[in-house]
Protein backbone atom coordinates (compact mmCIF):
# COMPACT_ATOMS: atom_id res chain seq x y z
CA UNK A 1 0.00 0.00 0.00
CA UNK A 2 1.28 3.28 -0.75
CA UNK A 3 2.46 5.10 1.62
CA UNK A 4 0.97 8.20 1.67
CA UNK A 5 -2.51 6.01 2.28
CA UNK A 6 -1.48 5.26 5.50
CA UNK A 7 -2.90 6.93 8.99
CA UNK A 8 0.51 7.35 11.00
CA UNK A 9 -0.27 7.83 14.56
CA UNK A 10 3.05 9.43 15.09
CA UNK A 11 4.87 8.62 18.22
CA UNK A 12 3.47 6.80 21.34
CA UNK A 13 4.57 9.22 23.47
CA UNK A 14 2.27 11.64 21.96
CA UNK A 15 -0.63 9.27 23.38
CA UNK A 16 -1.69 10.25 26.63
CA UNK A 17 -3.74 7.09 27.71
CA UNK A 18 -6.16 7.90 30.49
CA UNK A 19 -8.92 5.49 32.21
CA UNK A 20 -11.85 5.87 34.50
CA UNK A 21 -13.70 3.13 36.67
CA UNK A 22 -16.18 2.94 33.81
CA UNK A 23 -13.71 2.96 31.38
CA UNK A 24 -11.96 0.09 33.05
CA UNK A 25 -15.21 -1.87 33.22
CA UNK A 26 -15.96 -1.37 30.24
CA UNK A 27 -12.45 -3.40 29.17
CA UNK A 28 -13.29 -6.35 31.59
CA UNK A 29 -14.05 -8.60 28.02
CA UNK A 30 -11.51 -11.20 26.45
CA UNK A 31 -8.86 -9.37 24.67
CA UNK A 32 -9.72 -9.67 20.62
CA UNK A 33 -8.28 -12.82 19.47
CA UNK A 34 -10.20 -14.76 21.90
CA UNK A 35 -13.40 -13.41 21.33
CA UNK A 36 -14.33 -16.47 19.54
CA UNK A 37 -12.45 -18.67 22.14
CA UNK A 38 -14.43 -21.77 22.95
CA UNK A 39 -13.70 -25.42 24.92
CA UNK A 40 -14.60 -26.71 21.43
CA UNK A 41 -12.06 -25.23 19.30
CA UNK A 42 -9.64 -25.44 22.22
CA UNK A 43 -7.12 -28.27 20.07
CA UNK A 44 -5.33 -30.44 22.71
CA UNK A 45 -1.82 -31.98 21.69
CA UNK A 46 -2.13 -35.48 22.35
CA UNK A 47 1.41 -35.95 23.26
CA UNK A 48 0.39 -34.01 26.37
CA UNK A 49 -2.77 -35.90 27.70
CA UNK A 50 -3.02 -33.32 30.87
CA UNK A 51 -4.27 -30.54 28.15
CA UNK A 52 -7.66 -33.05 27.27
CA UNK A 53 -8.06 -33.52 30.80
CA UNK A 54 -8.09 -29.94 31.23
CA UNK A 55 -10.73 -29.69 28.74
CA UNK A 56 -12.90 -32.07 30.58
CA UNK A 57 -12.45 -30.24 33.87
CA UNK A 58 -13.72 -27.22 32.50
CA UNK A 59 -16.31 -28.95 31.08
CA UNK A 60 -17.45 -30.15 34.84
CA UNK A 61 -16.96 -27.20 36.11
CA UNK A 62 -19.48 -25.27 32.83
CA UNK A 63 -21.53 -27.96 34.16
CA UNK A 64 -22.97 -26.34 37.42
CA UNK A 65 -24.10 -23.22 35.42
CA UNK A 66 -26.58 -25.45 33.48
CA UNK A 67 -29.94 -26.52 34.58
CA UNK A 68 -31.51 -29.54 35.16
CA UNK A 69 -33.22 -31.02 32.67
CA UNK A 70 -36.44 -32.62 33.12
CA UNK A 71 -37.72 -35.87 32.93
CA UNK A 72 -36.45 -39.24 34.46
CA UNK A 73 -33.11 -37.74 36.26
CA UNK A 74 -34.23 -34.21 36.63
CA UNK A 75 -34.01 -34.83 40.51
CA UNK A 76 -30.34 -36.32 39.90
CA UNK A 77 -27.86 -33.16 41.34
CA UNK A 78 -25.13 -31.97 39.25
CA UNK A 79 -21.67 -32.72 40.00
CA UNK A 80 -20.68 -30.47 43.03
CA UNK A 81 -17.86 -28.72 41.86
CA UNK A 82 -15.86 -25.67 43.73
CA UNK A 83 -16.30 -22.01 43.23
CA UNK A 84 -12.87 -21.78 41.69
CA UNK A 85 -10.50 -23.05 39.15
CA UNK A 86 -7.09 -22.33 38.86
CA UNK A 87 -5.33 -23.03 35.35
CA UNK A 88 -1.98 -24.07 36.61
CA UNK A 89 1.00 -24.58 33.66
CA UNK A 90 3.30 -23.19 31.18
CA UNK A 91 3.08 -20.31 29.09
CA UNK A 92 1.44 -21.24 25.30
CA UNK A 93 -0.51 -23.64 26.13
CA UNK A 94 -4.18 -21.97 26.41
CA UNK A 95 -4.65 -21.13 29.23
CA UNK A 96 -6.02 -17.67 28.54
CA UNK A 97 -8.36 -19.35 25.63
CA UNK A 98 -9.97 -21.64 28.23
CA UNK A 99 -10.83 -18.75 30.42
CA UNK A 100 -12.13 -16.85 27.86
CA UNK A 101 -13.90 -20.45 26.93
CA UNK A 102 -15.29 -19.93 30.62
CA UNK A 103 -16.41 -16.43 30.30
CA UNK A 104 -18.45 -16.43 27.35
CA UNK A 105 -20.07 -19.89 29.12
CA UNK A 106 -21.05 -18.33 32.49
CA UNK A 107 -24.71 -16.71 32.00
CA UNK A 108 -25.42 -13.54 33.19
CA UNK A 109 -23.25 -10.55 33.99
CA UNK A 110 -19.61 -11.46 34.15
CA UNK A 111 -16.08 -10.29 33.72
CA UNK A 112 -12.77 -11.00 32.22
CA UNK A 113 -9.31 -9.19 32.96
CA UNK A 114 -5.75 -8.97 34.02
CA UNK A 115 -4.94 -9.02 37.68
CA UNK A 116 -3.56 -5.16 36.75
CA UNK A 117 -7.04 -3.86 35.72
CA UNK A 118 -8.62 -5.43 38.82
CA UNK A 119 -6.11 -3.66 41.09
CA UNK A 120 -6.41 -0.91 38.49
CA UNK A 121 -10.27 -0.77 39.37
CA UNK A 122 -9.69 -0.73 43.21
CA UNK A 123 -7.56 2.12 42.78
CA UNK A 124 -9.76 4.05 40.84
CA UNK A 125 -13.07 3.37 41.92
CA UNK A 126 -11.76 2.34 46.00
CA UNK A 127 -12.14 -1.32 47.53
CA UNK A 128 -15.51 -0.90 49.44
CA UNK A 129 -16.64 0.36 45.71
CA UNK A 130 -15.18 -2.05 43.52
CA UNK A 131 -16.96 -4.92 46.03
CA UNK A 132 -20.19 -3.58 45.34
CA UNK A 133 -20.03 -3.32 41.54
CA UNK A 134 -18.69 -6.71 41.09
CA UNK A 135 -20.82 -8.17 43.85
CA UNK A 136 -23.53 -10.54 42.11
CA UNK A 137 -21.86 -11.13 38.90
CA UNK A 138 -21.94 -14.49 37.99
CA UNK A 139 -18.54 -14.92 36.81
CA UNK A 140 -14.77 -13.16 37.24
CA UNK A 141 -11.82 -14.25 35.15
CA UNK A 142 -8.47 -13.18 36.33
CA UNK A 143 -5.51 -13.69 33.77
CA UNK A 144 -2.49 -13.35 34.73
CA UNK A 145 -2.71 -13.47 38.43
CA UNK A 146 0.45 -11.57 39.83
CA UNK A 147 1.80 -13.41 42.97
CA UNK A 148 4.98 -10.93 42.76
CA UNK A 149 3.93 -8.00 44.96
CA UNK A 150 2.23 -9.04 48.13
CA UNK A 151 0.08 -6.37 49.13
CA UNK A 152 -1.72 -6.58 45.74
CA UNK A 153 -2.24 -10.28 46.17
CA UNK A 154 -3.30 -10.07 50.03
CA UNK A 155 -5.81 -7.20 48.35
CA UNK A 156 -7.35 -9.54 46.01
CA UNK A 157 -7.48 -12.17 47.81
CA UNK A 158 -9.93 -10.33 50.21
CA UNK A 159 -11.76 -9.32 47.25
CA UNK A 160 -12.29 -12.63 45.81
CA UNK A 161 -13.28 -14.00 49.39
CA UNK A 162 -16.07 -11.53 49.24
CA UNK A 163 -17.25 -12.42 45.83
CA UNK A 164 -16.99 -16.14 46.39
CA UNK A 165 -19.20 -15.52 49.81
CA UNK A 166 -21.84 -13.81 47.67
CA UNK A 167 -22.26 -16.44 45.04
CA UNK A 168 -19.74 -15.24 42.26
CA UNK A 169 -17.49 -18.37 40.08
CA UNK A 170 -13.73 -17.66 39.57
CA UNK A 171 -10.97 -18.60 37.44
CA UNK A 172 -7.36 -17.43 37.21
CA UNK A 173 -4.57 -17.79 35.18
CA UNK A 174 -1.06 -17.22 37.29
CA UNK A 175 2.42 -15.68 36.70
CA UNK A 176 5.39 -17.46 38.52
CA UNK A 177 6.47 -15.66 41.57
CA UNK A 178 10.28 -14.28 42.29
CA UNK A 179 12.51 -17.34 42.72
CA UNK A 180 9.85 -20.14 41.63
CA UNK A 181 12.24 -21.54 38.37
CA UNK A 182 10.20 -24.95 38.29
CA UNK A 183 7.83 -25.42 35.97
CA UNK A 184 3.52 -25.46 36.70
CA UNK A 185 3.49 -27.13 40.39
CA UNK A 186 5.87 -24.29 42.22
CA UNK A 187 3.23 -21.89 41.00
CA UNK A 188 0.47 -23.89 42.11
CA UNK A 189 1.68 -24.44 45.12
CA UNK A 190 2.41 -20.27 45.63
CA UNK A 191 -0.84 -19.36 44.10
CA UNK A 192 -2.37 -21.44 47.08
CA UNK A 193 -0.57 -20.20 49.52
CA UNK A 194 -0.95 -16.39 48.77
CA UNK A 195 -4.69 -16.77 48.99
CA UNK A 196 -4.74 -19.34 51.78
CA UNK A 197 -7.67 -18.02 52.90
CA UNK A 198 -10.02 -19.30 49.77
CA UNK A 199 -7.20 -21.98 48.79
CA UNK A 200 -9.72 -24.58 49.47
CA UNK A 201 -12.65 -23.57 47.42
CA UNK A 202 -10.42 -23.69 44.09
CA UNK A 203 -9.61 -26.86 42.45
CA UNK A 204 -6.09 -26.70 40.52
CA UNK A 205 -5.79 -27.82 36.94
CA UNK A 206 -2.23 -28.46 35.40
CA UNK A 207 -1.86 -27.88 31.84
CA UNK A 208 1.19 -29.43 30.15
CA UNK A 209 2.48 -28.64 26.73
CA UNK A 210 4.52 -26.74 24.00
CA UNK A 211 4.37 -23.27 23.38
CA UNK A 212 1.93 -23.43 21.09
CA UNK A 213 3.05 -20.15 19.42
CA UNK A 214 7.05 -21.66 18.39
CA UNK A 215 4.66 -24.62 17.31
CA UNK A 216 3.51 -22.36 14.48
CA UNK A 217 6.24 -19.60 14.03
CA UNK A 218 9.63 -21.00 13.99
CA UNK A 219 13.01 -19.14 14.37
CA UNK A 220 13.42 -15.63 16.09
CA UNK A 221 12.39 -12.34 16.02
CA UNK A 222 12.32 -10.77 13.02
CA UNK A 223 14.11 -7.34 12.66
CA UNK A 224 14.51 -5.15 9.74
CA UNK A 225 17.99 -3.99 8.01
CA UNK A 226 17.90 -0.09 9.13
CA UNK A 227 15.84 2.79 9.65
CA UNK A 228 14.50 3.08 6.07
CA UNK A 229 13.36 -0.59 6.04
CA UNK A 230 11.81 0.24 9.38
CA UNK A 231 9.94 3.42 8.21
CA UNK A 232 9.05 2.02 4.60
CA UNK A 233 7.71 -1.62 6.35
CA UNK A 234 5.46 0.58 8.52
CA UNK A 235 4.21 2.71 5.34
CA UNK A 236 3.90 -0.93 3.90
CA UNK A 237 1.04 -1.86 6.43
CA UNK A 238 -2.91 -1.08 6.10
CA UNK A 239 -3.56 0.82 9.24
CA UNK A 240 -2.24 3.53 12.50
CA UNK A 241 0.97 3.41 13.26
CA UNK A 242 3.94 4.64 15.09
CA UNK A 243 8.10 4.66 15.06
CA UNK A 244 9.55 5.43 17.76
CA UNK A 245 13.40 4.89 19.12
CA UNK A 246 13.35 1.98 21.44
CA UNK A 247 14.88 4.10 24.58
CA UNK A 248 12.42 6.66 24.13
CA UNK A 249 9.74 4.23 24.47
CA UNK A 250 10.95 2.56 27.30
CA UNK A 251 11.67 5.46 28.97
CA UNK A 252 8.15 6.64 28.23
CA UNK A 253 6.27 3.50 29.46
CA UNK A 254 7.88 4.39 33.17
CA UNK A 255 5.50 7.25 33.19
CA UNK A 256 2.65 5.07 32.43
CA UNK A 257 0.69 2.82 34.82
CA UNK A 258 0.86 -0.75 33.39
CA UNK A 259 -3.03 -0.68 33.11
CA UNK A 260 -3.24 1.78 31.12
CA UNK A 261 -1.01 0.18 28.21
CA UNK A 262 -4.09 -1.37 26.44
CA UNK A 263 -5.40 2.10 25.96
CA UNK A 264 -2.05 2.97 25.02
CA UNK A 265 -1.79 0.87 22.11
CA UNK A 266 -5.66 1.09 21.23
CA UNK A 267 -6.11 1.41 17.32
CA UNK A 268 -2.81 0.62 16.44
CA UNK A 269 -2.34 -1.67 13.32
CA UNK A 270 1.59 -1.34 13.88
CA UNK A 271 4.49 -0.20 16.15
CA UNK A 272 8.15 0.90 14.46
CA UNK A 273 10.62 -0.03 17.29
CA UNK A 274 14.03 1.59 16.10
CA UNK A 275 17.37 0.83 17.51
CA UNK A 276 16.58 -2.39 19.47
CA UNK A 277 18.90 -2.72 22.54
CA UNK A 278 19.71 -5.02 25.23
CA UNK A 279 17.62 -4.44 28.69
CA UNK A 280 19.80 -4.16 31.64
CA UNK A 281 17.68 -3.05 34.02
CA UNK A 282 14.95 -5.68 35.81
CA UNK A 283 12.27 -2.64 35.76
CA UNK A 284 12.60 -1.68 32.45
CA UNK A 285 12.35 -5.19 31.03
CA UNK A 286 9.38 -6.12 33.48
CA UNK A 287 7.55 -2.90 32.26
CA UNK A 288 8.34 -4.44 28.57
CA UNK A 289 6.93 -7.41 29.08
CA UNK A 290 3.95 -5.78 30.36
CA UNK A 291 3.26 -3.62 27.27
CA UNK A 292 4.23 -6.77 24.89
CA UNK A 293 1.30 -8.66 26.71
CA UNK A 294 -1.01 -5.55 25.33
CA UNK A 295 0.59 -5.85 22.35
CA UNK A 296 -0.08 -8.98 21.58
CA UNK A 297 -3.64 -8.80 23.49
CA UNK A 298 -4.55 -6.14 20.45
CA UNK A 299 -2.07 -8.17 18.29
CA UNK A 300 -0.15 -4.94 16.76
CA UNK A 301 2.41 -6.06 14.68
CA UNK A 302 5.91 -4.77 15.95
CA UNK A 303 8.06 -3.90 13.04
CA UNK A 304 12.07 -3.54 14.90
CA UNK A 305 15.73 -2.74 13.71
CA UNK A 306 18.71 -3.35 15.93
CA UNK A 307 19.33 -6.19 18.35
CA UNK A 308 16.05 -9.02 18.01
CA UNK A 309 13.41 -8.83 19.83
CA UNK A 310 13.57 -12.09 20.98
CA UNK A 311 17.39 -11.05 22.33
CA UNK A 312 16.37 -8.16 24.66
CA UNK A 313 16.25 -9.45 27.71
CA UNK A 314 19.81 -9.88 29.10
CA UNK A 315 21.52 -13.53 30.29
CA UNK A 316 21.13 -12.80 34.06
CA UNK A 317 17.40 -11.87 33.67
CA UNK A 318 16.68 -15.12 31.77
CA UNK A 319 18.31 -16.99 34.76
CA UNK A 320 16.62 -15.41 37.23
CA UNK A 321 13.29 -15.16 39.35
CA UNK A 322 10.89 -14.04 36.34
CA UNK A 323 12.52 -16.42 33.64
CA UNK A 324 8.77 -17.33 32.67
CA UNK A 325 7.73 -14.25 32.11
CA UNK A 326 10.65 -13.09 29.79
CA UNK A 327 9.63 -16.45 27.79
CA UNK A 328 6.88 -15.79 27.10
CA UNK A 329 7.41 -12.01 26.16
CA UNK A 330 9.86 -13.66 23.72
CA UNK A 331 7.32 -16.03 22.28
CA UNK A 332 4.74 -12.80 21.58
CA UNK A 333 7.74 -10.81 20.22
CA UNK A 334 8.41 -13.66 17.61
CA UNK A 335 4.86 -14.32 16.58
CA UNK A 336 4.42 -9.83 16.32
CA UNK A 337 7.23 -9.62 14.67
CA UNK A 338 6.77 -12.67 12.40
CA UNK A 339 4.38 -10.94 9.51
CA UNK A 340 7.17 -8.06 8.99
CA UNK A 341 9.67 -8.40 5.94
CA UNK A 342 13.13 -8.99 6.56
Amino acid sequence: MPAEHVRVAGSLTDRRPSLTGTEIVDHLVPPRQFRGASIDNYQPDPDYPSQAVAVDAIREFVAAWQPARGGLFSRRKAPKTLPGIYLDGGFGVGKTHLLASLWHLAPGRKYFGTFIEYTALVGSLGYAQTVKMLRGSSFLAIDEFELDDPGDTRMMSRLLGELTASGTRIAATSNTPPNALGEGRFAAQDFLREIDALAGQFTTIRIDGLDYRRRDVEGHAVSVADDAALEQAIADLDGNATVDDFATVISYLGGVHPSRYAKLVDGLQAIGLRNVTVLDHQTDALRFVAFVDRLYDAQVRVVASGVPLDAVFAEDMLGGGYRKKYLRAISRLISLTSGAPE
